[in-house]
């Protein structure tokens, strides 16, 4: 296992820096004429991709970490986790600035007429209040509420799947792949919430409620 030092000086920095580089590519391609006939449209299918991508990420790091017994890669999740909201965030202002140009009349009609944008719009709406508590002082000031709320994540990453699909409508190949892999790791967390339930049967109320964090 990696020492405190190895992880907070060596494989954090690493792992951010891997986690921006899809925007430093991005920005690059933008500045030199390398993102086709239709930048915006570009723009809008990366940051929306690397958005789901780091949310799929975010939640394999708890099955990666039972399976390998490797804890200290829980100590990557939150970071990742607020990348999700970082990409979230840029793919959301691309749409209302350089695509509707902050035309609040035309956004509200697409939110409602078009599925796609509605629980596109739904799930980043679901992200903020994560984001929000993502520090320390809010997990200790929260306690189990804060557990109860970031379960939202698994709302969030069906919402994220559905937006994608739905946008393609033809060419469903990469969506399905994204929606096989929220389905494994969803069945993984079912399965294990299951296998656990009749080993807590008859433990006290507090122990099961301790153990289910």
């Amino acid at each position: 296992m990696p020492t405190e030092s190895t992880i907070r000086w060596l494989i954090k920095p690493a792992v951010f820096m891997l986690a921006l580089l899809p925007i430093v590519i991005l920005l690059w391609q933008g500045l030199n004429n390398g993102l086709g006939a239709n930048p915006i449209e570009e723009i809008t299918h990366r940051t929306g991709a690397w958005t789901l991508r780091l949310l799929l990420i975010t939640l394999a790091v708890t099955p990666l970490r039972r399976i390998t017994k490797q804890s200290w890669l829980i100590r990557l999740r939150r970071m990742l986790g607020l990348f999700v909201f970082f990409y979230a965030t840029l793919h959301f202002i691309t749409y209302i600035w350089l695509d509707q140009y902050f035309d609040m009349q035309e956004i509200l009609k697409d939110i409602v007429k078009r599925p796609y944008i509605t629980v596109g719009f739904a799930a980043f709406v679901l992200l903020i209040p994560l984001a929000a508590t993502s520090t320390n002082a809010m997990m200790r000031r929260l306690k189990r509420r804060w557990v109860q709320l970031h379960r939202l994540v698994y709302l969030i990453v069906i919402l994220g799947v559905l937006h994608f699909w739905w946008l393609v409508k033809a060419d469903i190949r990469e969506p399905a792949v994204y929606a096989a892999i929220v389905t494994l790791l969803l069945g993984y967390r079912l399965l294990k919430h299951f296998k656990k339930r009749p080993r807590d049967a008859g433990m006290p109320a507090q122990h099961s409620m301790q153990n289910s964090q």
